[in-house]
């Protein structure tokens, strides 16, 4: 017989708090912030409402917390391109990285990213404002990337950093935008791949 008391009444039942999350990344993802209720987020992650409070705060942030989780698991691509060697390397990491992340079998299609809160009510503009500048962080870093890459002569003088970032970001996010209205994963390389070709050579 079990030596080990018994836990204590109305003690709540204890879960694995990644998992939790990794559950509600999907819920968020599928639905978005507003589309995604509370009941659809305890359900998925099998957990009551005061357990979610207890352990992530209200649903927005949750909602934050789920963002993070994507940015450093599904979408940690994006990190790995930037050290590529050269900015044509950086870009192709990039793009087949956003194909393959927004057509995964078995997960959601689209980017979290993009179509988490795209158009939201009043209410949820902290939100909205959250993922503009989720967005606009990814557009600096290519931006940093890509003028060292005019520095090393590895794009041509007269490039514009910025305006390149802001290219390949409106790239990646269109075939998320795809990806979620049915494209196919190889529909999407092509798209991916045609973009490439038009990439500024030194």
């Amino acid at each position: 017989m079990s030596s080990t008391p018994p836990a204590p009444p109305g003690r709540p039942r204890a879960f694995d708090i990644d998992e939790a999350l990794d559950r509600a990344v999907l819920v968020f993802w599928s639905k978005g912030f507003e589309g995604a209720s509370l009941d659809d987020l305890t359900e998925a992650m099998g957990i009551s409402r005061p357990s979610l409070y207890r352990a992530f705060g209200n649903k927005e942030d949750l909602f934050y917390k789920a963002l993070e989780r994507y940015t450093e698991g599904l979408t940690a691509y994006f990190a790995r391109a930037l050290a590529e060697p050269t900015s044509a390397a950086v870009a192709t990491a990039v793009l087949h990285g956003t194909v393959e992340a927004a057509t995964m079998p078995g997960l959601p299609t689209g980017c979290l990213g993009v179509h988490g809160a795209l158009a939201t009510g009043d209410d949820s503009r902290p939100v909205r404002d959250a993922l503009i500048a989720w967005r606009e962080d990814g557009i600096a870093h290519l931006t940093r990337r890509f003028q060292q890459a005019v520095d090393a002569g590895d794009l041509p003088p007269s490039t514009d950093p910025h305006l390149l970032a802001v290219y390949l970001r409106t790239v990646a996010n269109g075939i998320a935008v795809q990806a979620q209205s049915g494209s196919s994963r190889p529909e999407l390389l092509q798209v991916a791949n045609l973009a490439l070709g038009s990439w500024p050579k030194p």
